[in-house]
């Protein structure tokens, strides 16, 4: 069964889960031609093993604490931290409390 994805002025929530964060799973918001939106749910200790994107990418912590770690760079990421990646760069993301983020991808080439 495929996922269904918001529609075009379609309103989505993006509040923090709080006590839902452990029952909600990650999900694609959005899946277009030029972009893809997900909510990443992570659940503490929990890890996004190394991987890297097709193009630019942002992260937005909605909730929770995040270890963000690319190369030799390691940033904590906490409620309301931004940050922008360029395409290609192998990361991971490790829960240190229970997350969520906003990831947006660019899927068209620049």
């Amino acid at each position: 069964m495929a996922l269904s994805h918001a529609q075009s002025c379609e309103v989505v929530s993006l509040r923090p889960l709080g006590p839902r964060l452990h029952d909600t799973p990650t999900s694609a918001l959005i899946k277009a031609d030029q972009l893809e939106v997900i909510r990443v749910v992570l659940p503490a200790g929990k890890e996004q093993h190394q991987h890297d994107a097709p193009g630019e990418v942002t992260l937005l912590c909605l909730e929770g604490e995040v270890l963000f770690q690319a190369g030799a760079q390691s940033h904590t990421l906490r409620e309301g931290d931004f940050l922008h990646l360029v395409p290609r760069i192998p990361h991971v993301l490790r829960a240190l409390q229970d997350a969520s983020l906003l990831v947006t991808i660019c899927l068209a080439p620049g």
